[in-house]
């Protein structure tokens, strides 16, 4: 598991957006998940001011911390569910916000037992 941050390039040395990833891959397989949180309206990532490293939600939803492996693990059944295939070579890239209710919400089943 690793948790990256990148900025969108917009040419001259300038950028403009964050994007907070999440990389998924399990022991000994070849395949690779990319899983992508850009930045964007009512989307919270880390932009050097407010948010913690691995930290994202929405304005109207909870947070969630990629740093921790319950949530990396939350993201990876998610993505198992969604036919993700860790034995295929390729590296794929999901849309992170696309699995965030689900995620969060197992997250919050997983506290309350």
């Amino acid at each position: 598991m690793v948790v990256a941050h990148v900025h969108d390039a917009v040419g001259n040395g300038r950028y403009h957006g964050c994007c907070e990833i999440l990389v998924l891959r399990l022991f000994k397989a070849p395949g690779r998940l990319h899983i992508h949180f850009r930045s964007g309206p009512y989307r919270l990532v880390p932009d050097g001011y407010v948010m913690p490293s691995g930290a994202v939600g929405t304005a109207n939803g909870p947070l969630l911390n990629l740093h921790e492996p319950g949530t990396a693990r939350a993201f990876l059944d998610e993505a198992l569910s969604k036919g993700w295939r860790p034995d295929d070579p390729l590296t794929e890239e999901l849309d992170g916000w696309r699995l965030c209710d689900t995620v969060a919400t197992r997250r919050a089943d997983k506290r309350g037992e």
